[in-house]
């Protein structure tokens, strides 16, 4: 029934026109028709901490650490590192790949997703979890080391166009074709509600924060945190340059298209934020800070050189605006970051 609904929903999407542009409108590609409303807003902390108890015996609590900000060359002040580059399959994205397997009836055709890689990642590491049968399809973006991992887990992976979008229409049709439940990377609830559940364990695990620091692509990680946390720390979104999806958003006032490239392209790229997220980042995104490609590039040396913390382009994005001075804190201000993924081969052990 929620397959057919989704086919009904992006056939009534063909040929529509924007009237204010002109351009063609995209497919309707979230979770069948769901919206962003007001009382499902209010609900956010209700739903993740639901889902929570779902997922907790098929994830990491991720550790924090508190470390000075002087070790990285700052002023003197203390920050708060939660690692989710050591969660299952090396990123956050476990977290919605179980939220969805586990709270939704899985059809004998298994799942699909699209992916730029960590999703894929997640989703086959959770199928397989789940006996059920996966195929990811990804762009040729995606990192060697994420397509062998998503291999590594059994799923079937195809690679479908040279970006995140490209592999998307691809699911889609696949999702058609197939019978296969779609899950997707960002734009759907139960992805937001897993996801939020880091921010529920950063809450538990460093309450008093002032800021929290997040990176974004497709905005379901800082959609579920914000919606976790709603108004009661300070959340600043991440973004590379030459990825502004968010800042794009926020902008224009709802999602738009926006550049999709540069060194986090596998990660931080998806072309626009998702239509569920927007409302979420809306009213509890403070603002976001853009960091260039080579912030970013120093901010993963730095977390490996001091910490010997290893991450990839996207999780070190959001150490990256504390490192470059894209965000500054002020005196006595208690900063939190994410360190939402660590899929790279920057550190090749023989």
């Amino acid at each position: 029934f929620a397959q057919h609904r989704f086919r009904l929903l992006r056939r009534a999407n063909r040929g529509q026109v924007d009237r204010a542009s002109g351009q063609a409108r995209r497919p309707v590609l979230h979770i069948m028709g769901t919206k962003m409303t007001e009382s499902s807003m209010a609900a956010m902390r209700a739903e993740i901490a639901r889902t929570y108890q779902v997922i907790r015996p098929y994830i990491r609590r991720t550790p924090v650490v508190e470390v000075d900000a002087a070790d990285f060359g700052l002023d003197a002040m203390p920050l708060v590192l939660k690692l989710e580059s050591m969660q299952h399959t090396g990123s956050f994205k476990t977290r919605g790949a179980f939220s969805n397997l586990l709270t939704r009836a899985v059809p004998a055709a298994g799942v699909v997703a699209a992916s730029g890689g960590n999703h894929g990642v997640a989703v086959a590491y959770a199928a397989r979890k789940a006996g059920k049968a996966a195929r990811i399809f990804v762009p040729t973006v995606s990192s060697p080391a994420k397509m062998d991992r998503i291999r590594s887990y059994g799923a079937e992976l195809v690679v479908a166009g040279d970006r995140y979008n490209d592999a998307l229409l691809a699911s889609v049709a696949w999702a058609e074709q197939s019978g296969a439940m779609t899950v997707h990377a960002y734009d759907q609830m139960e992805t937001l509600w897993g996801a939020g559940s880091a921010g529920l364990e950063f809450e538990e695990q460093a309450p008093g924060l002032d800021t929290l620091l997040v990176a974004c692509g497709g905005g379901g990680l800082i959609g579920g945190i914000a919606g976790w946390y709603q108004g009661g720390v300070r959340i600043v979104g991440v973004e590379p340059e030459k990825a502004p999806t968010l800042y794009r958003a926020l902008e224009a006032g709802r999602p738009v298209d926006a550049e999709a490239g540069g060194i986090a392209a596998d990660s931080l790229a998806p072309k626009r934020v998702g239509e569920l997220m927007f409302p979420l980042a809306a009213r509890w995104v403070d603002r976001v800070a853009l960091v260039s490609d080579e912030a970013i590039m120093a901010a993963q040396r730095a977390l490996w050189n001091t910490l010997r913390v290893v991450t990839e382009p996207g999780g070190a994005a959001a150490f990256a605006a504390l490192l470059s001075g894209a965000y500054r804190p002020a005196a006595g201000e208690r900063v939190g970051v994410l360190v939402c993924g660590a899929n790279t081969t920057a550190v090749d052990l023989p």
